[in-house]
């Protein structure tokens, strides 16, 4: 049975990281379900940054470029 180390880390065996296809580098999601933790690949393996900008990017349409929306936001006229 995996020991919790002192900084919070755990060894996941290598039979189940091989089931789940978990190699160095594999995003991966943890839930927290009661008092338990439930831990799975993540499903577009993107880091949390890479799936907010995902799911803005294209809302918002100014029709105003970068060095105008800079001038704007510094108070520049």
């Amino acid at each position: 049975m995996p020991k919790l180390t002192s900084k919070g880390q755990v060894t996941i065996p290598v039979d189940v990281r091989e089931q789940l296809g978990l190699m160095p580098g594999t995003l991966v999601e943890i839930d927290v379900r009661g008092d338990t933790a439930v831990i799975r690949k993540a499903k577009d393996g993107q880091t949390r940054g890479q799936r907010i900008v995902s799911r803005l990017r294209g809302r918002l349409d100014t029709g105003m470029s970068t060095d105008e929306l800079m001038r704007l936001t510094r108070g520049e006229d």
